[in-house]
């Protein structure tokens, strides 16, 4: 803190208040700078240097595509600061509800198309052996760690088949388009002037085609029904103007969320174990009930379905 405050002092920044804005789920802070009817955001960093970097890279990425990411006034590479546009404190989630989420997942599955003309060149690939390594975090943290399980042999070749399955179908869709990776309600913001903002975005990677949008619409952090689900999601394809059907892009749809929240079981159960967080332990069950109705509906992972059933009750 005190580091930050002497940076801030050589900065046109000096004389605004300090007030704390937010953490997130790393050892990032935020804080809200304020002088009269001005605000901004100073982003901390530095218990966390390597993120830095991406984070400047990706946002000219994303600026660069006319995706509404903060515009960055001021920077302390080194130490690990930057003060950014302020978007304000609206999320996506305080404002979903039954008659506005339809209206605002429509304008942020615009946002995702936009961010898919995003340049995606040398960022790290989604490719088998990371997609597998991510959904291997569910087996370590949630199954092994969290639940006390050791797998048999029969539970094992379960996981297995079902993984490869699952890595199989993420990549049978269009690859090679920029991915933020965590694109949800809790990474979607209203600005004051009803512009959607995006953030927290550094760990952006070059991937499949309906990772964002799966986050988006089946969002760990909130529920909607199956038939408005699929709706938006023949949505973007349309807007996109893919050729598949109905079923496959359905497919790729679900197999892209069961990658992403088998991976997220691990990852909550990490944060809560590891890291002490256990604000995320109460999103664990909408995560593994995402899983097992969706596992449940193809031949290829309904052994994963039934066993995960099994194990969890």
């Amino acid at each position: 803190m005190d580091k930050m405050k002497s940076w801030l002092l050589t900065t046109e920044f000096k004389d605004y208040e300090i007030s704390v804005a937010s953490a997130d789920a790393s050892f990032r802070k935020y804080y809200r700078l304020t002088k009269e009817d001005a605000t901004f955001i100073l982003m901390d960093s530095s218990l966390e240097l390597s993120s830095l970097a991406p984070f400047l890279d990706v946002t000219a990425r994303l600026l660069s595509a006319g995706v509404k990411a903060p515009k960055i006034l001021d920077q302390n590479a080194q130490e690990g600061f930057l003060i950014l546009e302020d978007f304000g404190d609206v999320l996506f989630l305080d404002v979903l509800n039954d008659s506005s989420f339809k209206t605002l997942y429509a304008n942020a599955i615009d946002e995702i198309l936009k961010m898919q003309n995003a340049d995606a060149k040398d960022l790290p690939i989604y490719d088998a052996k990371f997609l597998r390594f991510e959904m291997d975090l569910m087996k370590e943290w949630y199954l092994e760690k969290k639940l006390g399980l050791t797998l048999n042999a029969r539970q094992q070749e379960t996981l297995e088949d079902s993984l490869n399955a699952i890595t199989a179908i993420v990549l049978s869709q269009p690859q090679n388009v920029f991915v933020h990776r965590d694109f949800h309600s809790r990474n979607v913001m209203l600005t004051p002037k009803g512009e959607i903002g995006v953030i927290d975005y550094q760990d952006a990677m070059n991937g499949a085609l309906t990772y964002d949008l799966v986050s988006l619409l089946k969002d760990c952090y909130v529920e909607y029904e199956r038939e408005d689900v699929e709706k938006l999601a023949l949505s973007f394809r349309d807007k996109a103007g893919l050729n598949a059907s109905d079923e496959e892009f359905l497919k790729w749809f679900d197999f892209m969320g069961l990658q992403r929240h088998i991976k997220v079981l691990g990852v909550f159960s990490r944060l809560f174990l590891r890291d002490g967080k256990d604000g995320y332990l109460k999103d664990v069950p909408l995560t593994l009930k995402y899983v097992v109705e969706t596992a449940s509906r193809y031949d290829e992972t309904k052994a994963l379905a039934a066993f995960l059933s099994e194990v969890a009750s």
